[in-house]
C-alpha cells in the first residue's frame, strides 16, 4: 500500500510539471504587470577564502549564492495536486535572473553552477548555487605584514535596472556560520548594503548589493620568517666595531649584513604588487640598510684612523681631551692593566713618570752620567767628540721611535674609542627601530 502511495504522489508531480511549463517561457519576466518590478532577494555566505594574490590584487573565493523571487506563472493548488507543496527541477526550466559579480577578474568569467531550483506552489522560487569567485580587490600593504583589508563584493543584474528588477539583500551582513578558517587571513566581518546608481550610459538606476570583506593578516608567520630575522641580522651590523681592527673581517662582516637583508628586502618585494606605498617591513629593511651602510663607512675611516703610521701629526688637544679623557671614561676605554675603577691621579702619575722616562733618560743612566761627568777628561773615553756624537744619535733615534710609538699608541686608542662609542649608538638605533616598527604595527 505505501509503495502504491508513493507511485500515485510521483505520477501526480510529473503530471504538475507537465501543466506548469506547458505554455511557460524562461526568455520573458515572470510578472502580471509589465510596468512593475520584480523583487529579488540576494543572500552570500562565505564557506572558504582559497587565495589572496596581493601582487594582482585578486580575491579568490568559494560562496554559496542564495537567490529567492516570485514567478507569476508557477503557482499551483497543491489541494488540486494531492497535497504537494514544493518540487525541485532544474534551474535552466525557469527564469533565472542576470545576477553577476560586477567586480569579477576571472579570465573565463564563469557564473553560478547549474543546481536546482525549489518552487513553492505560490510561486517562490529559491536558487542555491555554489560558485568560485575571482574578484578585484584593492590591496593597502602600507603596513604589511600587520595590515587589514577590505575587499568588495558587489553582485547586481547586467541587463535589468531598478524599474525591472528590485534587489535587496536578505540580511545586513554575510552569512558566516560555515565559514571554514584559514590559516593567513582572519575574517573580522562582512556587512552588507544596498546601493542604487546611475551609470553614464544609462539614465534608468541601477541597484546593487555590496558585501564587504573585512580581513585581517595573521602575521605570526611573516614575523618569525622575515621579521625576526632581520632584527637578528642586523644586531650583528654593530658587533663589527667590537671587531679588533688587526682581524680584518670588520668591513667584511658589514658588507655580509647588507647582502643577507637584500636577499630579504628582495623576498618581500616578490610579493607586494608595484605601487608606490611601501610596506611597513620594507621600510624597516631599508632603514637597517642604510644604517648598515654607514656603520660600514664609519668602520673603514675607523680603520683608516687605526693604522696611522709612525709619520702620523700627533692627536689634537681638543681630540685629546674630548676622545681620550671623556668618551674613553664613558665608553669605559682604558690601556691594559688600567680599569674604570682606577683612581685618576694614580694614572696621571703613572702617564707623568712615563713622559719624563720618554723625554729623557733613566735615573740608572743618569747616575752612571753623573758617575762619568765626575770623572777626569783624560782618563774617561766617553769624552772623545766621535762617540759622543753617535751617542748622541743613537739616543736621538730612540726618542724619536719611543714618540712615534707613542703617536701611533695614541691614534689606536682614538680608534679604539671610536668604536665603542659607535658600537652603543648603533645598538640602540637597532633596538629603537625595532620598538617603532612594532609599536607602528600595534
Amino acid at each position: 500500500v505505501l509503495t502504491g502511495c508513493w507511485g500515485a504522489q510521483g505520477r501526480v508531480a510529473y503530471k504538475l510539471l507537465h501543466n506548469l511549463f506547458a505554455n511557460y517561457s524562461s526568455a520573458l519576466r515572470p510578472v502580471e504587470d509589465t510596468d512593475r518590478a520584480l523583487n529579488v532577494t540576494l543572500q552570500v555566505t562565505l564557506s572558504q577564502i582559497i587565495d589572496m594574490d596581493e601582487r594582482n590584487q585578486v580575491l579568490t573565493s568559494y560562496l554559496w549564492v542564495r537567490q529567492a523571487w516570485l514567478d507569476a506563472h508557477l503557482t499551483w493548488d497543491k489541494d488540486a495536486y494531492d497535497g504537494i507543496d514544493s518540487i525541485r527541477i532544474p534551474s535552466s526550466y525557469v527564469w533565472r535572473p542576470d545576477i553577476i559579480l560586477y567586480n569579477n577578474a576571472d579570465d573565463h568569467f564563469g557564473g553560478s553552477m547549474e543546481t536546482n531550483v525549489v518552487l513553492r506552489s505560490d510561486g517562490l522560487i529559491m536558487w542555491d548555487s555554489p560558485a568560485i569567485t575571482k574578484s578585484s580587490c584593492k590591496v593597502d600593504v602600507s603596513y604589511f605584514p600587520f595590515d587589514g583589508q577590505q575587499c568588495h563584493l558587489t553582485f547586481g543584474s547586467w541587463t535589468y535596472n531598478g524599474n525591472q528588477i528590485d534587489l535587496h539583500n536578505r540580511l545586513d551582513t554575510g552569512d558566516l556560520r560555515d565559514f571554514v578558517e584559514n590559516v593567513e587571513w582572519e575574517v573580522l566581518g562582512m556587512p552588507a548594503t544596498r546601493n542604487v546608481i546611475t551609470y553614464g550610459c544609462c539614465s534608468e538606476p541601477y541597484p546593487d548589493v555590496t558585501y564587504t570583506l573585512l580581513l585581517r593578516r595573521r602575521a605570526s608567520f611573516y614575523v618569525f620568517n622575515l621579521l625576526l630575522p632581520c632584527i637578528m641580522v642586523s644586531l650583528l651590523a654593530p658587533l663589527s666595531f667590537y671587531l679588533p681592527a688587526d682581524s680584518g673581517e670588520k668591513v667584511s662582516l658589514g658588507v655580509t649584513v647588507l647582502l643577507a637583508l637584500t636577499v630579504f628586502q628582495l623576498l618581500v618585494a616578490e610579493s607586494m604588487p608595484p605601487s608606490e606605498s611601501v610596506p611597513l617591513i620594507g621600510k624597516y629593511y631599508i632603514a637597517t640598510m642604510t644604517m648598515i651602510t654607514a656603520s660600514t663607512a664609519l668602520t673603514i675611516f675607523i680603520m683608516n684612523v687605526h693604522h696611522c703610521g709612525p709619520g702620523a701629526r700627533p692627536v689634537p688637544p681638543w681630540a685629546r681631551r674630548l676622545i681620550l679623557h671623556h668618551m674613553a671614561q664613558l665608553c669605559c676605554v682604558y690601556e691594559v692593566g688600567e680599569s674604570c675603577k682606577t683612581p685618576r691621579r694614580v694614572l696621571s702619575g703613572q702617564m707623568g713618570k712615563r713622559v719624563a722616562g720618554e723625554s729623557g733618560e733613566s735615573p740608572v743612566e743618569r747616575e752612571e752620567g753623573a758617575e762619568v761627568g765626575g770623572c777626569p777628561r783624560d782618563c774617561c773615553l766617553c769624552h772623545h767628540d766621535s762617540l759622543l756624537r753617535n751617542v748622541g744619535y743613537i739616543a736621538s733615534c730612540f726618542r724619536h721611535h719611543r714618540a712615534a710609538q707613542r703617536r701611533t699608541g695614541e691614534w689606536k686608542k682614538v680608534a679604539k674609542v671610536m668604536d665603542r662609542f659607535f658600537m652603543w649608538v648603533f645598538f640602540l638605533m637597532v633596538i629603537l627601530m625595532s620598538m617603532l616598527v612594532l609599536g607602528k604595527a600595534a
